[in-house]
């Protein structure tokens, strides 16, 4: 990404969620600008994941708004956030395991056809013919992943790198202008994140933005063009990933201790393996 200061997606302020008495957000702002690539990282339980459902419309926030691309999201249910422009994938993989991977994509599609309900009873030429468009886009979809070859088989029958190829192909299928990804490189070999790595650069290309939570600081590291982290819900850095990574509250974060322990230990090897 150059160094051209570029306009904002998403504007979130003030973000807050409760479970109890439990904060797993609190007061959260970042903006995400059109066209980058941009890490949500953080310790487990840093509140990540629960950032992703408020943004999603899987939980409802308890305070602060979301405007993305001019638009407030919060309150909306999560098939009217898809329609708006943004699409998922899930930390554990959610596919249709009896369904082809082919048919997978052809879900994702869904969301912006036009048949209606009479339509897919009737199944009249225009309900037909536009089946067979989304049956071409969702192949071209599998062959973009790398997985076309597959595209018959069931999803369950896949191997594992290829399910999680599949959940972004599904996710592209409904068109996003910000895609969110949850840890794809959860359980992926050095090869496979080799891949990954690629393919979020050519999403990038194709004029997707993209929100990813990951817990590998090379991937993080080497292909955001910035980064927010969160500790206990908190925002305690954002900036570009050089400086993220240098971070001192980030380091203490990662590896406890407090400030002041961290700086007398972030040029050991367990800190250059944890944050860089």
């Amino acid at each position: 990404m150059t160094g051209e200061v570029r306009p904002v997606l998403l504007d979130a302020q003030g973000i807050t969620k409760r479970f109890g008495g439990v904060h797993a957000l609190s007061d959260v702002d970042f903006q995400i600008r059109r066209g980058e690539i941009y890490g949500l990282i953080g310790p487990n339980g840093a509140g990540k994941t629960s950032l992703f459902n408020v943004l999603t419309g899987i939980y409802p926030a308890d305070g602060g708004r979301f405007v993305f691309d001019d638009r407030p999201l919060i309150g909306l249910k999560p098939n009217e956030v898809a329609e708006h422009g943004v699409a998922r994938t899930f930390q554990n993989i959610r596919l249709f395991a009896n369904l082809s991977a082919l048919e997978n994509v052809m879900i994702g599609r869904h969301v912006r056809t036009r048949a209606g309900v009479f339509g897919a009873i009737l199944r009249d030429r225009r309900t037909m013919d536009e089946e067979r468009a989304i049956e071409k886009d969702a192949y071209e979809l599998l062959a973009f992943v790398g997985v076309h070859r597959r595209a018959n088989d069931l999803a369950k029958h896949l191997a594992y790198g290829d399910q999680r190829r599949l959940e972004i192909a599904r996710a592209l299928a409904t068109e996003p202008k910000l895609l969110a990804l949850d840890e794809p490189a959860a359980g992926m070999n050095a090869t496979e994140t080799a891949g990954l790595k690629s393919l979020l650069e050519q999403i990038r290309a194709r004029g997707v933005t993209i929100l990813l939570i990951e817990h590998d600081m090379k991937l993080v590291m080497s292909v955001c063009d910035r980064v927010l982290v969160l500790d206990y819900g908190k925002k305690i850095a954002e900036g570009p990933a050089a400086e993220v990574q240098r971070n001192e509250k980030v380091i203490a974060a990662y590896l406890g201790g407090g400030v002041e322990l961290a700086v007398r230990r972030r040029t050991s090897p367990e800190v250059r393996s944890a944050v860089q």
